[in-house]
């Protein structure tokens, strides 16, 4: 997918409206438009990754950096104390609908596992 047509991407490069909770220079935060739980993030890297599988081992630090910056955003959104999960979805067949890595992080309600 070319990046033009990246959903995230036009977020991240600021040509579509988004609700940005955390930005720095290699990730951004946002709300969920669709959300599954009373809080409910997107965690994705600026430069842009079709998924998990496109990640080599140079990418290691930036995905070290995505998780912190999952943690981080949960924290200050009040999920430590009642616990949050954290959900990288590779491929359609995991539900994920936008090629451009991301992690959810979800909490504010009772989380069930197994969870699909």
């Amino acid at each position: 997918m070319a990046e033009t047509d990246c959903i995230f991407c036009r977020l991240i490069a600021g040509e579509l409206p988004a609700d940005v909770v955390y930005q720095d220079a290699a990730a951004v935060a946002i709300r969920d438009s669709n959300p599954q739980a009373p809080v409910h993030l997107l965690v994705m890297p600026k430069e842009h990754y079709d998924s998990l599988d496109d990640m080599g081992k140079r990418d290691e630090p930036l995905l070290g950096h995505l998780v912190r910056v999952a943690s981080r955003v949960a924290n200050e959104h009040g999920l430590g104390e009642t616990g949050y999960r954290t959900v990288i979805n590779t491929g359609s067949g995991a539900g994920q609908s936008v090629a451009h890595l991301h992690i959810h992080v979800v909490g504010g309600r009772e989380l069930t596992w197994p969870p699909g």
